[in-house]
């Protein structure tokens, strides 16, 4: 037992291979007593939870799945980072969570962490999978064989989870000696120099910055060159010593794990041949695919519909209510139009969010995800992509926002960046409301070899803003240069009955994320906004409003009234900060087809692309229903230009328009997610300045060509 040395908190590290079960039992033991964080200057979240027993509270850190510390990925560089105390406060012990069904692998990492020195304790998991396929362990022999406690587990079924905590407050953690003799790998000389240079508390941290020191970001350039120079000087080989330890390691675990298990197929595992046999078919496995996506992306519509019409028209109905019963003035007005529909931008994504990760979760339980993941790799690759990167790209035919919350799961660094900055090509659901409209007054609804033209130019659409995620990652990949080597290592897991405490504590926790991070940019972004477009240069909106009553004084009815609101409604926004942005930028889009009032409603659609169909209705003084499609396009086809007479809304203008809303980032709340994957404001400017160029330059093109 390791004994309390003071009172403070406990910290205990939970790792294990992917697919182990480690976040399920992390879940089980905090519940929602989490908090999500990040570690400095890298891009993988920090999950802590925290554990209160027997009048103690223990912190739980959950640690990236890994195979092993040696650091290939940003993932396993957090785990070698957090056990060795690098730029981290050391835990004070570590649990180990291994695979009941497979031990020799498991306990390649279970022993490398024994080798640093931490007291440790074995949690093995999944008992009933290896009862599934024939696998006995005998505890009290693999105890002896190790010397390390340990506690059989069954986290979907909730067994051991007492042990674990009884483990914990008893603190049955022990530290071993060297599992594996390292200086039979490596120079002992060498060892210790590194050991001194480095203030390490053995020889195998010294091995491990060996192994990795040229790959570690978190060390200068200048120990870089020497760790170089070191190797160098006493010969060592980084690959070949990586490989050797490795064989001896496993060497060592299959021999003591001979006297510790027993393997009999006593069961049979056709049933998962036969459906991987489909799932993996190299053409019926796509198949299959897509119609579940599909069906998925359908759900996400028709499911979330509802929800969001009930927080669009609640807040709607409270942004009303603020507006009638609180005194007219600035703050009613900050609160009706600014604060509570900022609040409402932020919280009406949460059905979609919480859907789309509710699906994947349900798809990862069953096992199929890492399938899909094994399944698209390959057409990924070419284009700068990873398997894994295929569930955000479709889910961004809903939306953006948790298609790139999604690229957690891509360990490459590179290709999770890539996957992020192209997502935002796929035409999202809020660029649909737009490219109805445009389409209903611009392509006549005739037909071609009976398809109905409208309905081509749609789906033209969306195989453009494919096409261009395609290219945009083709040419990232092209223009990023990584030392990092992609490569896909993946379990397939065993076929399951998907959790459904799990899956509902995901869609909570991905949605709380979202709130609480992302919405605050979303929210100081609709504020902004929402002061631009109601205030303007004191003389001329004073002039206005007095303008605005004398007209309804004079006014016959109140219908007469309500017109005489609306016009100079337009007019306000006209003369606003908002307004007068619109005229300065004129010059610039004019080449693109568009006027003033187009260029308005570019700008405030930033904060949503779906605001464009609002904005316009408002600018052009439609009226009653902003909804009604028909009402907009009948009178914007109405609509025309001061100096030619000819209509503002032709096919040029209307083709041009469609594609620059496929091309920019229209869209804040994307921004705000993106910057909080990559924990840097460096990509989302990045990603705004080149994805706006390319809108420009696009539609110049097309307003040019077809003029």
């Amino acid at each position: 037992m390791q004994p309390s040395v003071n009172s403070r908190e406990k910290t205990i590290a939970i790792i294990g291979n992917p697919n182990v079960g480690k976040s399920s039992i992390f879940n089980q033991l905090t519940g929602l007593n989490q908090k999500i964080g990040n570690y400095p200057g890298v891009t993988v979240d920090k999950t802590l939870g925290f554990l209160n027993i027997s009048g103690k509270q223990y912190q739980l850190i959950d640690l990236p799945g890994t195979y092993s510390i040696f650091p290939k990925s940003e993932d396993e560089l957090i785990a070698m980072r957090v056990l060795t105390g690098m730029e981290e406060e050391k835990p004070d012990a570590v649990i180990v969570i291994l695979d009941a069904s497979n031990l020799e692998r498991s306990l390649l990492l279970g022993t490398q962490v024994i080798d640093l020195g931490l007291p440790v304790a074995f949690v093995v998991n999944m008992k009933d999978v290896a009862e599934i396929n024939g696998i006995k362990i005998k505890t009290h022999s693999l105890y002896e064989a190790f010397g390390i406690p340990l506690v059989m587990t069954d986290a979907r079924k909730v067994v051991g989870m007492d042990a674990i905590r009884s483990l914990i407050v008893e603190e049955k953690f022990r530290k071993h000696g060297q599992f594996l003799e390292i200086t039979e790998i490596a120079d002992q000389k060498l060892l210790e120099k590194v050991k001194t240079k480095f203030e390490l508390q053995n020889l195998y941290q010294a091995f491990q910055y060996l192994i990795f020191g040229e790959s570690n970001k978190l060390i200068s350039s200048e120990k870089k060159e020497w760790l170089q120079e070191a190797c160098k000087e006493y010969d060592f080989d980084i690959h070949n010593a990586q490989i050797e330890e490795s064989k001896r390691r496993n060497s060592k675990i299959r021999n003591l794990l001979k006297g510790a298990t027993t393997s009999s197929n006593l069961r049979s595992t056709q049933f998962s041949k036969k459906l991987d046999g489909l799932l993996l078919h190299p053409i019926l496995g796509y198949v299959v695919f897509i119609g579940i996506m599909l069906l998925i992306f359908q759900a996400i519509f028709a499911w979330a519909e509802v929800p969001m019409d009930w927080i669009d028209m609640g807040f709607a109905e409270i942004s009303a209510w603020i507006s009638t019963k609180l005194p007219q003035g600035v703050f009613t007005d900050f609160l009706a139009e600014g604060l509570i529909p900022g609040i409402g931008g932020i919280v009406i994504f949460i059905p979609q969010i919480a859907l789309l990760f509710g699906f994947l979760a349900f798809l990862e339980d069953t096992g199929y995800l890492s399938r899909v993941v094994f399944l698209m790799d390959r057409i990924m690759k070419p284009f700068g992509l990873h398997g894994k990167s295929v569930v955000p790209l479709i889910s961004g035919l809903a939306c953006a926002i948790p298609a790139v919350m999604a690229t957690r799961t891509i360990t490459n660094t590179k290709e999770k960046l890539i996957t992020i900055l192209v997502t935002p090509w796929m035409s999202c659901s809020a660029r649909l409301p737009i490219y109805i409209i445009i389409i209903g007054l611009v392509i006549p609804s005739e037909t071609i070899l009976g398809f109905n033209m409208q309905a081509l130019a749609l789906l033209g659409m969306y195989l453009l803003g494919t096409v261009a995620t395609l290219s945009g990652a083709l040419l990232l990949n092209l223009v990023f240069q990584q030392k990092e080597r992609s490569y896909l290592l993946t379990e397939l897991p065993i076929y399951r009955f998907p959790r459904w405490k799990a899956v509902l504590l995901t869609m909570y926790s991905k949605s709380k994320v979202f709130v609480l991070e992302a919405g605050k940019v979303i929210l100081s972004i609709s504020i902004i906004l929402w002061v631009l477009a109601s205030y303007g240069p004191p003389a001329t909106m004073n002039s206005l409003n007095e303008e605005e009553a004398t007209l309804i004084e004079l006014a016959n009815s109140e219908e007469d009234a309500a017109e005489i609101e609306e016009l100079y409604s337009s007019k306000k926004l006209e003369a606003s900060f908002m307004g007068i942005m619109g005229k300065a930028i004129e010059p610039i889009i004019k080449p693109l087809g568009y006027d003033w009032k187009i260029g308005i409603a570019l700008i405030t659609s930033f904060a949503a692309r779906e605001v464009f169909v609002a904005t316009i209705a408002t600018i052009y003084s439609i009226g009653g229903d902003v909804d009604n499609e028909l009402t907009i396009r009948e009178k914007l086809s109405q609509e025309t230009r001061p100096d030619t007479g000819k209509k503002v809304f032709n096919l040029a203008t209307g083709i041009s328009l469609m594609v620059f809303y496929a091309f920019a980032m229209q869209c804040m709340s994307t921004l705000a997610v993106v910057k909080r994957e990559t924990k840097t404001w460096k990509w989302p400017i990045f990603q705004m300045i080149v994805m706006t160029a390319v809108a420009y330059i696009t539609a110049l093109i097309t307003y040019q060509t077809l003029l």
